[in-house]
């Protein structure tokens, strides 16, 4: 069996473990995130009731408290800045939803279909704001520049993303910088900040941001091959979402290359038009299985679940929190089954 087909582990995947254990800290996160994004105006909560409550594990802020106990944090600083994550990452949801005219997100109709759009907009910039407080409070100027730079590298990956939309000649190395950047920043700034917070080590703070960074991609790269293989109880969206927005992710780009010239013309009609018809998803959805793309994609992954694990190894001698955080790696790769 060559390394691009082999399992990341023979363990079954599960993050029950990691759950239990930061159980006690997430109810504090939870509380810190019910009570501050309540407003005298009442669309407000409503609207971020709606994307919040349909977050079922947290994995970002989970990402944040498992990197402060793994370091040694003892305080609760760390419970804002998961609580303040959250926020970013909810905020940034908001506003692709409306950029993208997505009609799902977590199972649920898109808000903006509910709201609309501006106030869509507008409640993620309260959450922005919300978060910023959040991250004053914790007091670590350190953390809070880590989590600035990561809501200025987000917002600079989607405008990347939008300034390629529809481009069939976008690089590979182009395509994991937006995701680096929209996707995995996110994962590695929320990892950082835990262990800052914790007052580790400029060494295992590195580890950990390096271990959220490959997370983060290995995340994103799975979300991108099960958009032709998965369905909406799996994605939280519609299966082709990508597709129908004119998304070009890796496995349509590896799609385009391997069919070349026999399929130029529908790539153009249907990308870079953006010229659809109800069949040409499925007809997408095929080649990119014909041709070994999506399994392509998920070999990357699996090559970037590795690289998160290896930089656990900063923490060898941990027995409790580092299991658990392999045990992340394993779960974000294993959604493709």
């Amino acid at each position: 069996m060559d390394a691009a087909h082999a399992p990341v582990d023979q363990r079954p995947v599960s993050i029950d473990g990691l759950l239990a254990l930061a159980r006690p800290d997430m109810a504090g996160v939870d509380g810190l995130i019910r009570d501050r994004m309540q407003s005298s105006v009442p669309v407000i909560p409503a609207l971020a009731e709606h994307l919040i409550g349909g977050s079922a594990k947290r994995l970002r802020p989970l990402l944040t408290l498992a990197a402060a106990r793994l370091a040694g944090g003892q305080e609760d600083g760390c419970l804002k800045l998961a609580a303040a994550v959250e926020f970013i990452h909810t905020a940034t949801l908001l506003h692709d939803d409306v950029v993208d005219s997505s009609e799902l997100r977590r199972g649920k109709v898109a808000a903006h279909l509910i709201w609309g759009a501006p106030a869509s907009v507008l409640v993620g910039d309260f959450l922005f704001a919300r978060a910023f407080e959040l991250m004053v409070e914790a007091g670590s100027l350190q953390a809070l520049e880590i989590l600035a730079r990561a809501s200025r590298v987000i917002a600079e990956g989607e405008v990347l993303q939008l300034t390629r939309a529809h481009d069939l000649d976008l690089a590979q190395e182009t395509y994991l910088e937006i995701i680096g950047a929209k996707t995995a920043e996110l994962f590695a700034a929320a990892a950082e900040a835990g262990a800052v917070s914790a007052g580790a080590s400029a060494a295992r703070c590195l580890a950990l941001r390096t271990y959220g960074q490959n997370l983060g991609l290995a995340f994103q790269l799975v979300d991108d091959a099960l958009d032709y293989s998965g369905a909406s109880d799996t994605l939280g969206k519609n299966p082709g979402d990508d597709f129908r927005e004119g998304k070009v992710t890796l496995p349509l780009l590896l799609t385009i290359a391997r069919t070349g010239p026999a399929e130029k013309a529908f790539w153009e009609r249907t990308l870079e038009r953006h010229d659809q018809t109800e069949a040409d998803f499925e007809r997408a959805r095929a080649l990119v299985v014909e041709t070994g793309s999506g399994a392509a994609t998920l070999a990357l992954a699996r090559d970037y679940a590795e690289g998160a694990k290896r930089a656990l190894g900063e923490f060898a001698g941990e027995r409790v929190w580092r299991p658990a955080l392999e045990d992340l790696v394993d779960f974000a790769v294993a959604r493709q089954a």
